[in-house]
Order: C-alpha cells, then sequence, then structure tokens
C-alpha cells in the first residue's frame, strides 16, 4: 500500500482520534488503512446504481483524492466510515416546539446524535416568553432561557462520541419579546459553556434600526405584539455583548431563507453550531473541503485539477448520504428528502502565500469570488449529472432549483465549513481563515518549549537569505513579523495574521465566498483588544449589506474580563470581584526543585484562561505547607479577578529564602519563585500579549483560538464546536 506523508501534527491528530484501535487503546491502523477504509465504505453508495466495477473504479478515485490530500471529508466520516457506529454526518438541527412534550423530545434526540458524534443546531423561538399564560396549567412560562440551561446541562452530562462534550447552537429571533435577556445570557464567564448562540435578525428589525424606529416584539404563542421596542437600544445590546464577550453572533435570517431551495418544506430557521449551515429540521449536514494549497503552482490556479476534485468530491459527498447510517429515521428521512451536501474549501490563505497576494487586499477577494465560482459551478455540474443517472432529490419538484435545471441531485452543493482538525491532516491553513500566527510555541516533554514556523514562511526566509534560529523566536514569541526589521516589507504583506488584517478586510473576503455559496460561510473577525463597540457595530452592518447570511466576531481576549453593563464604566471607587471557581478545569502539573525539596505546581484553566494554582510540597508540613498553599489561593483569586499572569510572575520573581537551589541552569530562589517560573513557562507557550488565547486546550494544553466560528487549537486540532 502507498505511503502517504504526512506531518507529524499530523500524524499525531490521526493517532489520537482517527485511527482504529482495539478494546485496550491500542492502535491497530495506520493512516492510509484509514484512507483506505474510508474510500471503500463510500464507494458502496455507488452499489444501488452501478456494476461492482464501477464500485471498485470509485474505490481507487476516491482514494487516490483522499490520499493525495486534496480533499478531506467532515470528521465523522473519517472516523466512523466502515466502523461500526457509521454515522459520517457532522451536525444536525432539531425543532423546539412550545411544549413541554416537544421540547424534552429535542433533549433526548439531542443526547442521541452527540453520543453519535454530531453537533446540533435549535431555534427557541417557537417557545413563549418567560411569564406567559400555561393554560394546560394555570401557571405561566419559564421562557426560553431556562429551557436552553436544560439542554446545556443534558450536553454536559452526554460526552459525544464518548471522548468530549457536544456543541449546540441556539437561536432565539430578535423579534421574540426575551430576547434581551438572550442577548445578555453569556454576559457572565461559564454561562452556557455548551453553546453558541446567535441572534436571528430579521430585515424588519433591520429597516427599522436604518431609520431609527422602534419594531415589534411578537408572541410566539399568538403571533401578536407585545410591546414594541428601539431597533437601536436591541442593536447596541448585541454589539455590547459581543465586543465583550464574543457572542452572540448574528444571523441573517431573511438572507438565509431568500437561498431557501426547498420554501415548499417550510422556512428554515436555526443553522448548525458554527452557523454555515442552515437546515430544515431534522436534516442533517454532509461535509467536506478541497485543499486549495494542492490546487495552486508556481503558473496560477490550476483549475483542471480543481475541476476533477469538485467532481469526485461531490460524487463523494452524495455516496456519504446514501451510506450514512442515520441515528434517528427522522433524521434519514428529512436528509434523504433534499440530499443536501456542503463541500467547501481550505488552504485559501496558503493558496493566496503561494501567488504573493495578501489577505487583505483587492486582489485576495477577486481571488475568493473567481475560484468559489468556479468550484460551485463545476459541483452543480457534477450534481446535475448524478441526478441524471441516479435521480434528483426527492423534494426536487417545486422546489427554487426545478425551473433552473433538468435535474439535481443534492438540494445544496456549496457549504463554507470549519476545517480545524482536517486542515491540520492535510496541512493547510483552516478554511478561509488567514493565518493565525507565522510561528507558535508548545510544550513538548521534560518541560521543553518548542517554536514552530509555517513552513513556507521557511521557505521564503532560507531562499531570501534571512533566517535564523533568532528570528524563529522572535516571530514565535510574538506570532506576527509585522515590524520586525529582519523580515522585508514584501514578505510582511504577504504573512499578514489574522489580528494583523483590519476586520473590514476579513467580511470583504467573508463576502466574496458568500456569493457563490448555497449554504453559509463559517469565519472569525478578528478585533484587536482595544477595538471600540462601534467599531463591531460597523462590521455588523456591513457584512448585512454585503450580502453576508451571518457574521461572528471575537475581540482579542475580551473572554478574559468580565462584561460591564451597556453604557456603563467601572467607577474608580468599585471593587473587583472574582469570577467563580468554574465546575470543570483542566490544566498541568510540573515538578520544580526547591530548596526545601520538590515542589508540584498545578495551573488550572477554564474556557477564559488561567483560573488557579494550587502548590504542594512533598513532605513538608506545618508553616511552610501552609504559606505554600496560601499563596496559591491568593494566585488563583487574582488570576479570576482578571489580574494578568504576567503581573503576578513579577511580584514573585525574586523573593529569596535562605536555600536557593539550580535546576536547569537556573536558579529557584525560594517556593514562591519557583512558582512564579511555572507560571512563566505556561504563558511563555501562549501568543504575546497584543494576542491572547481564549483559553487553553483540555487535550494538549496549547492555546485555544477563535476561528471559523468557534474555539479551535492550532496544535493538536481540538474543538469546542467538534
Amino acid at each position: 500500500m502507498m505511503k502517504i506523508t504526512f506531518s507529524p501534527n499530523a500524524r499525531l491528530v490521526l493517532e489520537k482520534r482517527y485511527l482504529d484501535k482495539d478494546p485496550s487503546g491500542k492502535i491497530i491502523e495506520t493512516p492510509e488503512e484509514m484512507m483506505r477504509r474510508v474510500a471503500r465504505h463510500v464507494a458502496e453508495g455507488d452499489r444501488a446504481f452501478e456494476s461492482s466495477e464501477v464500485v471498485t473504479q470509485s474505490e481507487a478515485s476516491f482514494f487516490d483524492l483522499l490520499s493525495k490530500l486534496w480533499f478531506v471529508p467532515n470528521s465523522p466520516t473519517l472516523m466512523n466510515a466502515g466502523r461500526r457506529l457509521g454515522q459520517l454526518a457532522a451536525c444536525f438541527v432539531l425543532p423546539v416546539g412550545d411544549s413541554i412534550e416537544s421540547i424534552f423530545d429535542a433533549v433526548k434526540h439531542t443526547a442521541i446524535i452527540h453520543k453519535s458524534g454530531g453537533g446540533t443546531g435549535f431555534s427557541f423561538s417557537h417557545i413563549r416568553p418567560a411569564n406567559d399564560t400555561v393554560s394546560s396549567t394555570a401557571g405561566v412560562s419559564s421562557g426560553p432561557l431556562s429551557f436552553i440551561n436544560i439542554f446545556d446541562t443534558a450536553t454536559e452530562a452526554v460526552k459525544q462520541g464518548g471522548t468530549r462534550r457536544g456543541a449546540n447552537m441556539g437561536v432565539l429571533r430578535v423579534d421574540h419579546p426575551d430576547i434581551e435577556s438572550f442577548i445578555a445570557a453569556k454576559d457572565h464567564p461559564g454561562q452556557l459553556t455548551n453553546f453558541n448562540l446567535s441572534v436571528a435578525i430579521t430585515q424588519t428589525f433591520l429597516d427599522a434600526l436604518a431609520s431609527g424606529q422602534e419594531y415589534q416584539l411578537l408572541s410566539p404563542r399568538t403571533g401578536k405584539t407585545v410591546r414594541s421596542v428601539s431597533a437601536q437600544k436591541i442593536f447596541d445590546r448585541i454589539v455590547q455583548s459581543a465586543w465583550g464577550s464574543g457572542e452572540p453572533g448574528v444571523i441573517f435570517i431573511d438572507r438565509i431563507n431568500q437561498d431557501n431551495v426547498t420554501p415548499h418544506l417550510g422556512a428554515i430557521d436555526a443553522t448548525n453550531p458554527c452557523g454555515e449551515q442552515p437546515l430544515l429540521p431534522y436534516e442533517s449536514c454532509t461535509l467536506g473541503a478541497i485543499n486549495l494549497s494542492k490546487m495552486v503552482s508556481s503558473k496560477g490556479v490550476m483549475f483542471n485539477r480543481l475541476k476533477r476534485s469538485v467532481q469526485l468530491a461531490v460524487h463523494f459527498l452524495d455516496n456519504v448520504v446514501e451510506v450514512n447510517q442515520y441515528p434517528l429515521p427522522e433524521i434519514e428521512k428529512a436528509t434523504q428528502l433534499t440530499r443536501k451536501i456542503g463541500l467547501g474549501v481550505m488552504g485559501f490563505a496558503d493558496l493566496l502565500i503561494k501567488l504573493s497576494i495578501p489577505y487583505d487586499s483587492d486582489e485576495a477577494v477577486d481571488q475568493a469570488e473567481t475560484i468559489m465560482a468556479f468550484i460551485h459551478r463545476e459541483a452543480r455540474r457534477a450534481s446535475e449529472d448524478l441526478g441524471r443517472r441516479r435521480g434528483n432529490f426527492p423534494a426536487f419538484k417545486g422546489s427554487v432549483l426545478e425551473g433552473r435545471y433538468a435535474s439535481m441531485r443534492n438540494a445544496t452543493v456549496t457549504t463554507i465549513a470549519p476545517t480545524g482538525t482536517i486542515s491540520l491532516i492535510a496541512a493547510a491553513s483552516s478554511g478561509i481563515e488567514p493565518l493565525f500566527a507565522v510561528a507558535h510555541s508548545r510544550h513538548v516533554l521534560d518541560d521543553q518549549v518548542l517554536s514552530e514556523m509555517h513552513p513556507m514562511f521557511v521557505q521564503i526566509a532560507k531562499k531570501e537569505g534571512f533566517f535564523s534560529e533568532a528570528l524563529v523566536q522572535s516571530v514565535a514569541a510574538s506570532g506576527s513579523v509585522q515590524g520586525n526589521p529582519s523580515v522585508p516589507e514584501k514578505v510582511q504583506r504577504i504573512f499578514r495574521t489574522a489580528y494583523d488584517i483590519a476586520p473590514q478586510s476579513h467580511v470583504n473576503i467573508q463576502a466574496a465566498f458568500q456569493k457563490h455559496t448555497d449554504n453559509a460561510v463559517s469565519k472569525t473577525v478578528n478585533f484587536p483588544a482595544h477595538a471600540t463597540p462601534e467599531e463591531v457595530a460597523q462590521v455588523f452592518l456591513n457584512a448585512a449589506k454585503m450580502g453576508c447570511k451571518g457574521i461572528t466576531i471575537y475581540r482579542d481576549g475580551s473572554r478574559q474580563h468580565q462584561v460591564l453593563s451597556a453604557g456603563h464604566s467601572r467607577a474608580e471607587n468599585d471593587r473587583i470581584a472574582p469570577r467563580p471557581r468554574p465546575q470543570r478545569t483542566f490544566g498541568l502539573t510540573e515538578r520544580i526543585s526547591t530548596g526545601c525539596g520538590k515542589l508540584y505546581v498545578t495551573i488550572n484553566s477554564d474556557d477564559l484562561g488561567m483560573c488557579e494554582v494550587f502548590a504542594q510540597m512533598g513532605k513538608t508540613g506545618g508553616c511552610a505547607s501552609s504559606q505554600i498553599e496560601a499563596a496559591g489561593r491568593l494566585i488563583s483569586l487574582a488570576l479570576r479577578s482578571g489580574v494578568k499572569p504576567e503581573a503576578i510572575i513579577k511580584q514573585l520573581s525574586g523573593i529569596r529564602c535562605p536555600s536557593p537551589i539550580w535546576q536547569n541552569g537556573k536558579m529557584v530562589l525560594s517556593c514562591p519563585d519557583a512558582m512564579a517560573q511555572v507560571l512563566q513557562h505556561v504563558t511563555a507557550s501562549e501568543p504575546a500579549e497584543s494576542h491572547q488565547p481564549a483559553g487553553m486546550c483540555p487535550d494538549c494544553g496549547s492555546p485555544l483560538v477563535h476561528g471559523e466560528g468557534c474555539l479551535n487549537c492550532p496544535v493538536c486540532g481540538y474543538s469546542k464546536c467538534a
């Protein structure tokens, strides 16, 4: 069997998440065998329509496509194809009605889906508001927020696929009477940790906002007006919460339904967890991505290779719909009715670098439109051909597509979805995001810190003669090359990172891809820490004007701070209160030698960053032990109060005791000094202060980054949105 070249990171991710294991956890599959398993299983989708010979040919074609890393399907397909579970879809939308029966049916179905490895999206807009009448009990409703908390708790209890929690999207219409409490639901840390939240913005709301008018909040139970409220007031609250915590995002629900190709089946009111896949109730999404970094040479984009890859990828994804083992019969029925697939891309930033095109340029926008228009056109042609040979999707008659095409196998064919983990496998940049960092540091064995630099930057630096180990260290410290005197200006322009790029340039790229995408586009607009709410507001408005179907923003470091109420700043005499200790943390323990003995320092984090420090001395008791415990408690209190680790390190470093000791070529002056050194080791693996991480990865301890609408780990592929 041919051997596929994978990066060390890719092999690590494959071994941890994808390769088959025996009951004891021993890996019993090579990456090549995994690709063969997936190709063989998906090729079986041909059997109902083609001869055995054609099935064999499809297997060979699929294996070739996968093994060259020209195309990679969504994670559940890689994990489960040809294995007992057989659930190959990534995400689902479930209906939530205005009754206890409907709500708890959805909770049960959510648990089943999460157990199979999928993520779920819901609209809670049909639930009557808090304090509304409940005629069956003569009582009052508790409102959507109380039920969202039930879904969140259920998700916490069900480990997704036996390895991690599931992911959810909660949507509420902007005209729901409880919209203000929904907007503020994640203003305080630790709330609804298993949910992304999005406000469904209507055109009526946007019109009222533009004209400075009020708009009506409507009872989902009666359809009647409950009250009118200023559109500007609600918009300001959305902006303030998003500025403070990154949530809620917004989806433009009328824009989404404008592209609903099967309106006769109903309106769309929810999306999957990262917002790129609007779906009808019980539909699932079947996703995969073309690796654009493999579609370009020094002469430009290789459109013949891209065309062939798109044709095979559409065939592959349609087969996935055919062979998938769905977790619920309702999902199988709804998915087979429309046979929606979502072919997207990864490696767009890599493609631009290879073409020497800055990400924040008009030329990059032109490339985005050209490439996605080509992919969409060829995907439609491939689906049309499959429709002629295999039959149209059952809901084709009466659909928007019926008048445009003689046949069509799939209601939708394109989606720009997150590719965090699969792009690590393919050694490509994530989705359509810019590079998050040109270099980053990560912990390896024996407390060493390893700096890794983008291979194309290394190649250019060596070719042009400015590469050095000192350059690697300096770039790893900040993640960026902007303003670095060792790096030529023309190279700096090409290697701009997410925070080097103006927010509007992020929107420009998103809008360019959206023009030629059936479904939606998963992307995060990154803001520097000093960005203002007004700048966030402008991006939201521009995204709506430019035809985006939703927008997610993240202001650097925002999740590390308590969000203030809209329109208020902290008074000078206000006291800082520490945020509550989270229920679940993840972290590391480091052993460090001191003059009193070996000290074991544990540093724990949650999604907001470091939150507590414990330290314990092997056999020491009495006064020393109590002082070490007191120091740990005070450090923890400071971290949860928003004090930067660097400030704590500065205060503890240099404190001396009578028995200093040398370790690894460095003096450890005391137990507090040792704790400071461990804190320094952890913070050294994070991006520079100007690019604070959004927490630490629970799997490998590396800093998480906010991209593609979710928290992701650029080292091991962990994604909070699964």
